[in-house]
């Protein structure tokens, strides 16, 4: 993966994320933590990434295998437990098309295989060094 950049202005936490690629994502708090509500929250971003990844790896497999799928849509409901040092992501997954049983646990089981639900429930290192 290319390098991500961060930059947080002067409207207190409003913050433009860049790609390597030129794309561009504003993240902020809400007004009730002090920002303005300018972008996506970084808790917003986390599922916000889980999401996209599950939905993108699902078409991926859908499109492969030539399944009558018209449509998928998800939710994603996070929450950090602070004081339990836990965080939980509720996901629900709508498939809209002609799927049987057998299909729809096949489905699953690739949505708990996409790149990012792997990296949330395995052993993550995060090295920090200020320069």
């Amino acid at each position: 993966m290319d390098t991500i950049s961060a930059k947080i202005d002067t409207r207190l936490y409003r913050t433009e994320i860049t790609s390597a690629s030129g794309n561009i994502v504003i993240a902020d708090e809400p007004q009730e933590m002090g920002g303005k509500n300018l972008g996506f929250s970084p808790s917003e971003l986390l599922a916000s990434s889980l999401a996209s990844c599950t939905l993108i790896t699902l078409r991926m497999y859908i499109n492969r295998k030539q399944w009558d799928v018209s449509e998928i849509n998800i939710k994603i409901d996070f929450q950090r437990d602070a004081e339990q040092n836990i965080s939980h992501f509720n996901r629900k997954i709508e498939v809209i098309g002609e799927v049987d049983d057998k299909q729809r646990q096949r489905l699953e089981t690739i949505a708990n295989s996409c790149p990012i639900h792997k990296t949330l429930t395995n052993t993550i290192e995060i090295k920090t060094t200020l320069i």
